[in-house]
């Protein structure tokens, strides 16, 4: 594994999975997959100093800035926005209207961090001390990967990798109208801005977008996707080569990952390789569910699962999951509450329950334009001392409250009505109660966890 990669998890003990096992069903309580609460795709993960950082894409279909979860734990993920790359700051006279999407984030051999990440159809590059930034432009204010540098294909997807000699690496390219596309690659000069020698076209078979590099032994395994992201076909398919720039070979038992109807995965791709002790995994998005759910929005969800990578280069086939294959992921404090929603949607899909699963595929959401009101039980009266919510959409505010009341009669305000936003919207109200009463301004609203402390 390249250096990028080789770092220690915080995570749990994973469980092992056997051909007798069941696959656990989407909606299941207490599944590890998705890892974050929201909609995300093309995610790159890196650790620095003890924490974890996910950068992701923005659902649906990108954003005007990156979304960045920050977990101290591998459990418990903050969201915020970098301040760089915008849409407005990366955008040059040949950029298209393609938003923020794709970071790739490397620590290079100088110490620093950068990032490599598409925006209107061209590749950009910032440079930061910490992951957790600030990040700054570090190619004066112009792309690093212009639009017209091969019309005929998206210049988006870039993905850095770091050889274990500490030589860097950029792969990038993405097919236009679903048509596949071409790969491109070059030597990066220490600097990570310039290029050590031209680009070449190292194109392997079945080739769509999203290129990562792999380092097994002495070979280096090209990854990749293929297929439509918004349908049911997108997949990610590998090619072998003796050398960063190839020739690559696509390999026998590609693809590796897949639509599987049986474990309710549909269209997983545009992935990163990561690797904790002697076990190795990979992350990806995969379509939200349940699916097809109507309408335009793209909206997916990242997951995690474990992944065989031989000496030889090849990789075994992903047994994609939802349950605890890799476990620890976003767990509520109290269970076994009893819910109660006032304005649900009736739908079983989105029953109040769902609002304490440990599940990031399942969310309670009210029903109808008006208020809505989701009530928890906490069995007794009891001594609480805050929540956190983790609503649908990170990057939306929601006008809110909380009420509490010792016999679900009288109620007083514990949390005053206001608008906020973030993941998780953290709440402090201390006081003793046995019922507590979230109520949103609009119906409307999801929300995946309430979490009750």
């Amino acid at each position: 594994m390249t250096a990028r990669v080789a770092f220690a998890m915080l995570l749990t003990a994973p469980v092992a999975l056997t051909a007798a096992d069941a696959p656990v069903r989407w909606n299941a309580a207490g599944s590890g997959n998705p890892l974050l609460p929201g909609y995300f795709a093309d995610p790159s993960i890196v650790r620095d100093g003890g924490r974890w950082y996910v950068f992701a894409t923005i659902d649906p279909w990108g954003d005007d800035r990156l979304g960045m979860w920050v977990s101290d734990n591998g459990r418990d993920w903050r969201f915020s926005q970098p301040d760089w790359p915008t849409k407005a700051a990366a955008t040059s006279p040949t950029s298209g209207d393609s938003k923020v999407w794709a970071p790739s984030v490397v620590r290079a051999a100088n110490g620093r961090w950068y990032m490599y990440v598409s925006v209107g159809s061209e590749v950009w590059v910032g440079s930061a001390a910490s992951p957790a930034g600030p990040w700054a432009d570090a190619n004066g204010g112009k792309p690093l990967i212009a639009k017209d540098f091969a019309p005929a294909y998206h210049m988006i997807d870039a993905e850095a990798f770091i050889d274990s000699d500490g030589q860097a690496y950029l792969y990038w390219g993405s097919g236009l109208n679903w048509v596949n596309g071409h790969c491109f690659a070059v030597r990066l000069n220490p600097d990570m801005v310039t290029f050590d020698g031209p680009p070449r076209d190292i194109t392997p078979a079945h080739y769509f977008e999203a290129p990562f590099m792999v380092k097994a032994g002495k070979r280096y395994a090209l990854t990749y996707s293929d297929g439509n992201t918004t349908k049911d076909t997108y997949t990610v398919r590998y090619a072998i080569g003796d050398t960063p720039f190839g020739p690559f070979e696509e390999a026998a038992n590609s693809p590796i990952l897949s639509t599987d109807a049986v474990r309710d995965i549909v269209s997983p791709g545009h992935h990163a390789v990561l690797r904790s002790g002697t076990q190795n995994y990979i992350l990806y998005h995969r379509q939200a569910l349940p699916w097809p759910r109507g309408g335009d929005d793209v909206l997916r969800q990242v997951a995690i699962d474990r992944l065989a990578i031989g000496a030889d280069g090849t990789l075994a086939r992903v047994v994609p999951t939802h349950g605890s294959v890799v476990g620890g992921f976003g767990r509520a404090r109290l269970r076994g509450l009893r819910w109660q929603a006032f304005g649900s949607t009736g739908d079983p899909v989105y029953a109040p329950a769902r609002a304490a699963d440990d599940n990031y595929a399942t969310l309670w959401r009210g029903g109808g334009e008006g208020r809505a009101m989701l009530v928890a039980d906490l069995g007794s009266v009891r001594a609480v001392r805050g929540s956190r919510l983790r609503p649908e959409y990170a990057t939306r505010s929601y006008e809110l409250g909380i009420e509490a009341s010792t016999d679900g009669k009288v109620w007083r305000a514990a949390v005053p009505v206001a608008v906020l936003s973030g993941s998780p919207i953290t709440l402090l109200h201390p006081l003793r109660a046995r019922y507590l009463r979230l109520t949103t301004a609009h119906g409307g609203n999801g929300f995946w966890e309430w979490s009750i402390d």
